[in-house]
């Protein structure tokens, strides 16, 4: 008799554990399905905190631009945005992160709100791209010359490569796809139009800004909020992920 209590009381036991699990995992699911919307409804311009409700104007005079003093993301940051006309954390989404199709986008196949999607093409586009840049030696030196220094044009939140994607010979440092994505960019536009190193910077952080969301607008918020450390220079880091 004792003996089917004893079972009878594990049963419950278990049935009461197996239950609070149940409903424990239901609310982590529940939680991560909104944060999911949230976030969703946040690159899509839709919900409570759309990163297109608000427009700051103001336009920071690229031709003036000094790019081999360009260090780290964070001085990019400040030289190539309007950083001054950040206020609050809305205005930083709002400068930092890009909507629509941006002018070389059609052809390119590529949308700032289909950062994914976008991101996949591009990342697939880079060896193609790598090898024709290859053949024009100025338009590869170019390159070099821009991607292969801490300028930003790297994974480098993700990843631990710091600053700079490619090496001296202009090889990956990391193979993630944000790197051959952000890689292309800089490439199809060096290869497919007139844009300046500045403007092909700026297209650059508008697509990390994309990626990296978190990281690129708490930057531009603490360079706008005076925070100079983190106009340090900050050289990449050795080593992949």
């Amino acid at each position: 008799m004792e003996e089917k209590k004893h079972h009878e009381s594990d049963k419950e036991y278990f049935n009461h554990t197996t239950l609070l699990l149940i409903g424990l995992i239901s609310v982590l699911l529940i939680f991560n399905q909104i944060q999911i919307q949230l976030v969703s409804a946040s690159l899509n311009g839709a919900g409570s905190v759309s990163f297109a409700s608000k427009k700051i104007t103001g336009k920071v005079d690229l031709k003036n631009v000094d790019i081999p003093s360009i260090k780290s993301t964070a001085q990019g940051i400040a030289a190539l945005f309007p950083i001054a006309k950040i206020k609050t954390t809305e205005d930083a989404i709002a400068i930092m992160i890009p909507t629509g199709t941006p002018e070389y986008g059609n052809s390119m196949g590529v949308s700032f709100d289909e950062p994914i999607k976008s991101m996949e093409a591009m990342a697939n586009a880079y060896p193609a791209l790598k090898k024709q840049a290859q053949e024009k030696p100025e338009v590869w030196q170019r390159y070099l010359n821009l991607a292969a220094a801490p300028r930003g044009i790297a994974c480098e939140f993700c990843c631990g490569v710091g600053a700079q994607g490619i090496d001296s010979k202009g090889d990956l440092r990391c193979g993630c796809q944000h790197n051959p994505a952000v890689q292309t960019i800089t490439l199809w536009l060096m290869l497919n139009t007139d844009y300046t190193d500045a403007e092909i910077l700026k297209e650059v952080y508008k697509w990390k800004s994309l990626f990296f969301p978190k990281n690129m607008v708490e930057l531009a918020t603490q360079i706008a909020g005076g925070d100079s450390s983190v106009l340090k220079d900050l050289p990449g880091m050795v080593g992949g992920c």
